[in-house]
């Protein structure tokens, strides 16, 4: 899995990073909205994981607009407030919240998993043209 961390400062990048790292995501960090944008586009992304004060506080505009974070789940995670403590209107859109300090790594792999961005799923079949059903092919009961 591959999330893109997204922070209001370079150490609380650095530390969700770390953090989800070592449950064996794939992390690439972003300091800011616009930055989160351009790493978006080098390398798209299963999941965001948003710091809850940037998200928040911050006008998501382009990423509304933007074509891959337009359609990548988003969870927030807060290192200060618990999930009792957020206001509803706050995660509008939010596929998960997850508050730091007592994640354990179970309960964050379950989330990241359900809240990823789906993998397309296989190909439709249809029978041949060919394919005649006939009373042979059923039995009178």
């Amino acid at each position: 899995m591959q999330a893109l961390c997204v922070a209001r400062h370079r150490f609380l990048t650095e530390h969700l990073s770390l953090w989800f790292g070592a449950l064996g995501i794939e992390c690439t960090m972003a300091v800011g909205l616009e930055a989160a944008v351009r790493a978006a586009a080098s390398r798209e992304p299963d999941v965001v994981l948003c710091e809850y004060d940037l998200l928040a506080t911050a006008a998501l505009d382009d990423w509304e607009r933007d074509p891959v974070l337009s359609r990548t789940p988003v969870v927030a995670v807060s290192l200060t407030r618990r999930p009792t403590e957020m206001h509803l209107l706050d995660v509008n859109g939010i596929a998960g919240f997850l508050y730091l300090p007592a994640l354990a790594p179970d309960d964050a792999r379950r989330v990241l998993a359900a809240a990823r961005r789906p993998v397309a799923p296989p190909p439709a079949y249809s029978l041949p043209a060919t394919f005649e059903w006939t009373r042979t092919n059923t039995t009178a009961r």
